[in-house]
């Protein structure tokens, strides 16, 4: 038999996965601002009271969404420096992984909701910076290839945004505002390249 307190938790937190799960998928249909808590409660089983409990309000529910995506991206497998391995194959790779994960359905999805309603607001702002200081596997790439002796970057973090900029100028921008398709992976592959010679134009130490 469980302890009850064990049961208790579980319990927990099942209401709170289906909360969540209750406003991924109405505030997609009906948009956050349109969406009660009563609705929340009402899609996701559960007493409004047990909605408040889990989060005090709308605001936290996409904050959630987002830092629940960003740390799926983070967890999942990917390339690690390899000092005897040519850095153009390897720097192209994550890039790619990161176009996938920025072109992704439910991270556009996700990341409309914060610019429809949240994301001009200060405190929404500061949770938001919060979220992407976490490091990737690219500025770990970047980490790793420069204490090796391979790129000379000063600014390491600087460095790291200049790659994600190039990366969301081509792939996360145009798609939020609905400017282009989705790109197709040969797309991906082709601007990936370009990235990525840009940045090693830039930082490569020339044997």
């Amino acid at each position: 038999m469980k302890p009850m307190n064990s049961e208790k938790q579980t319990r927990s937190q099942l209401k709170r996965a289906a909360i969540i799960e209750a406003a991924r998928t109405t505030f997609k249909s009906l948009g956050v601002t349109a969406t009660s808590m009563d609705k929340l409660a009402e899609v996701a089983g559960v007493s409004k009271r047990t909605v408040y409990n889990h989060f005090a309000t709308k605001e936290a529910l996409v904050m959630t969404l987002m830092t629940d995506l960003w740390e799926q991206a983070l967890s999942q497998p990917t390339v690690a420096y390899d000092a005897h391995q040519p850095l153009e194959a390897q720097l192209q790779q994550l890039v790619r992984d990161d176009m996938d994960y920025l072109q992704s359905k439910e991270h556009i999805e996700v990341s409309r909701m914060l610019i429809g309603h949240l994301f001009y607001t200060t405190e929404m702002q500061q949770e938001i910076k919060k979220i992407i200081k976490q490091e990737t596997a690219i500025l770990r790439w970047i980490k790793a290839a420069n204490k090796d002796g391979r790129i000379n970057v000063d600014n390491i973090e600087q460095a790291q945004d200049q790659v994600h900029s190039l990366i969301k100028g081509q792939c996360f921008w145009p798609l939020i505002f609905q400017i282009i398709e989705p790109l197709t992976d040969e797309e991906k592959d082709q601007h990936a390249a370009e990235i990525v010679k840009v940045f090693l134009c830039r930082y490569q130490i020339n044997a």
